[in-house]
């Protein structure tokens, strides 16, 4: 299984570092290799979390994932995101974005492609920072049967029984990000609350196609996601022969916006590093290889590998491990704002909290042997 999972990371890094050295020969080799470790070492919090949602999903939609998502992730969010927030804020074309951006000028030297991202990181921040803020909040706010931190997770879910507790946090922290860390704060207003109605609208329309999916199969006499989706599969695919019935049809509104979430949940995880990659170098196209061809590959190979496996059922305290690692790094993405956080605080802060819900998971796996027993 860990082969045929990671077999095309495995290929294609190989792949990027060939291309690396051609392009520019062992430093760029180097650098490459740096820039992939800092991108695995950032998401993997996110791949833990993207397999509580991938896991939901049929498998025509995991391929989807691997396939146009990574490209989506490799060439839209690591190459093409940048140039066009360079190319917005110096009123230039992607094109002159991406020869400014091969001119490799210093990335704290004005008027360079680094330094114009730089300068574009409050709108960046506030925006991916309240997108995981509402992902965490609606986590830690929603009563759960299994509880990791119980002594805080309880008085939590007790208060998410207010309405629109969730938005009323992050609508506070996210002004007094503005008020007190901002330049202009009225630039991070608008892009934190645009990244806040992101979140509402694309988590309802999945919620919303999804409790459709839900209805459907259980009028076919298919198990529900509280028992999982193990013939889902099987049974959408023989629908298939029948013609496009409005079983198969929810199952592809179910899985479009389940993917779409999924890619933006991705793109806020990509901002710190895309940003924290112009501390290494400004080179696009290593960032493209480094970030995106091996490092984004890689975490989704770990979540793949994740899903197949069923590690999140055997290990139950991961996926809270992983929303605490995201309400961490929203944090950190408004601090950021008025601050420089060094990339090492931010990949190390996830780790940790995966570390302590693997182990805290372990523990608990254990006790319940010794009782079964």
């Amino acid at each position: 299984m860990f082969w045929k999972t990671f077999r095309w990371s495995f290929i294609l890094t190989i792949f990027a570092f060939g291309v690396a050295w051609y392009y520019g020969n062992w430093n760029a080799l180097f650098l490459c290799f740096v820039l992939a470790l800092l991108e695995v070492s950032l998401s993997f919090d996110n791949a833990v979390l993207n397999a509580t949602i991938l896991r939901r999903m049929s498998d025509f939609w995991q391929k989807m994932f691997l396939t146009v998502g990574i490209i989506i992730a490799v060439f839209g969010m690591r190459l093409i995101f940048p140039l066009v927030i360079v190319g917005v804020a110096a009123q230039m074309s992607p094109i002159d974005a991406l020869q400014l951006a091969l001119e490799k000028g210093d990335p704290e030297t004005p008027g360079t492609y680094g330094y114009i991202l730089a300068e574009a990181h409050p709108q960046i921040a506030a925006f991916g920072g309240m997108f995981l803020l509402m992902l965490f909040l609606n986590f830690i706010f929603t009563d759960r049967k299994i509880k990791w931190l119980r002594w805080l997770e309880e008085p939590l879910a007790k208060a998410g029984k207010l309405n629109q507790i969730g938005v009323v946090v992050a609508l506070t922290l996210l002004l007094v990000a503005a008020e007190f860390w901002a330049e202009d704060p009225n630039v991070v207003l608008v892009s934190g609350i645009l990244g806040v109605l992101t979140y509402i609208v694309i988590n309802g329309l999945g919620t919303f196609f999804e409790k459709g999916l839900e209805h459907q199969l259980a009028e076919t006499d298919i198990p529900t996601k509280e028992k999982g989706y193990k013939h889902y599969a099987s049974k959408a695919q023989n629908a298939e022969h029948s013609g496009p019935s409005k079983f198969v049809r929810a199952t592809g509104k179910a899985g479009f916006f389940l993917f779409l979430y999924l890619e933006v949940l991705d793109a806020s995880f990509s901002f710190d590093g895309v940003i924290g990659a112009f501390a290494i170098t400004s080179d696009p196209i290593i960032i493209a290889l480094g970030l995106g061809l091996i490092g984004a590959l890689f975490v989704r190979s770990i979540t793949i590998y994740l899903v197949k496996k069923g590690s999140l059922n055997e290990y139950v305290y991961l996926e809270h491990g992983a929303h605490w690692a995201i309400g961490a790094l929203a944090v950190i993405l408004l601090v950021s704002i008025g601050f420089h956080v060094n990339e090492l605080i931010t990949g190390t802060i996830g780790i940790i909290f995966i570390s302590a819900a693997l182990i805290s998971s372990v523990h608990r796996k254990n006790k319940l042997k010794k009782q079964a027993a």
